[in-house]
């Protein structure tokens, strides 16, 4: 890592609390960035999810609505 953004990972450490030094803080950057991406895959694979099946979901709204119309 170069200088710059060890002094301001430094600067950020020191005003921040529960944040104890340099080592914690890229600890717990990494496990945020890793979640994030974790997060964000899971997303679009349940977007495609609902991309494959979006003719038979609406159809089953459809469906539904009508039922809960009746009297």
């Amino acid at each position: 890592m170069d200088e710059d953004d060890l002094n301001r990972i430094d600067k950020v450490t020191a005003s921040t609390e529960g944040v104890k030094n340099r080592s914690q803080f890229i600890r717990q950057a990494v496990r945020d960035y890793l979640a994030r991406i974790e997060k964000t895959a899971e997303e679009e694979r349940e977007r495609e999810i609902f991309r494959r099946n979006r003719h038979r979901l609406h159809q089953q709204a459809l469906a539904l609505i009508k039922e809960q119309a009746k009297p």
